[in-house]
């Protein structure tokens, strides 16, 4: 039986990936912090258990996942603060910044002891570092050092055959970005998001982006001259 390790599995993407992976029989350890919301969907499968832990506290971490063997792992726990009219608020940078991507490193190492050759690791990104938006210093900054993390990383983990995968999502409709008080374009439901990452995985993608009509837009805005870039996001700064 195929076993699926994930992060954040309490709500959005990573619930939506839990229950579809247990729907097809595998086991699946879901791991989050909210016991209610996992006690929930333990009772939703019988092949899914949990463990409950703060990914951010590295003992916690190493003891949850200790001697935790799983075929794919899946880190995509996380949160999302903005910086308000440009002021620098150095705590909320830490906070996103813990979660983001030092709780997903605390992840990594505490699992590496268990990978094996055919294993493949997945850590949910974000499209939101491919362009300097105004209020997303902390949130970019979070997902660009992850993303540039796993991207080296998966250079000395492929001569020991250990596949990593990068996520890049956009807006997805969860309660994370319901927080969100400005237009979400290309905005997808979780059951696409599930979809469309899991297509991708069974291709064995090391990133994935979805959906693609707003991907192929920013990666178009990601390549425009720095001048024109500036120009167009400079219209997003809040008076």
């Amino acid at each position: 039986m195929t076993t699926v390790l994930i992060t954040g599995a309490s709500s959005g993407i990573g619930a939506g990936l839990a229950k579809s992976w247990a729907d097809e029989g595998c086991h699946v350890i879901a791991c989050g912090r909210d016991p209610a919301r996992l006690a929930s969907l333990r009772q939703s499968s019988p092949n899914i258990t949990v463990r409950q832990f703060d990914m951010t506290d590295r003992v916690a971490c190493c003891q949850a996942l200790k001697e935790c063997h799983a075929d794919l792992i899946i880190l995509c726990a996380g949160t999302c603060e903005y910086l308000e009219n440009g002021k620098v608020d150095a705590a909320l940078v830490e906070r996103v910044m813990t979660t983001n991507f030092l709780g997903p490193v605390n992840c990594l190492a505490a699992l590496q002891p268990q990978l094996v050759a055919g294993n493949r690791v997945v850590l949910v990104s974000s499209m939101a570092h491919w362009l300097p938006f105004p209020r997303a210093e902390a949130y970019g900054a979070s997902k660009a050092a992850l993303t540039w993390f796993a991207n080296s990383l998966r250079l000395d983990w492929e001569p020991k055959g250990i596949a990593l995968t990068v996520v890049f999502p956009g807006f997805v409709d969860t309660p994370l970005t319901r927080k969100n008080d400005f237009a979400m374009p290309g905005q997808v439901t979780v059951e696409q998001a599930v979809k469309a990452i899991r297509r991708g995985l069974a291709k064995g993608k090391n990133h994935i982006a979805f959906p693609v009509g707003f991907s192929l837009m920013m990666n178009l805005l990601a390549g425009l001259p720095a001048l024109l870039q500036r120009a167009l996001l400079r219209r997003m700064v809040r008076r």
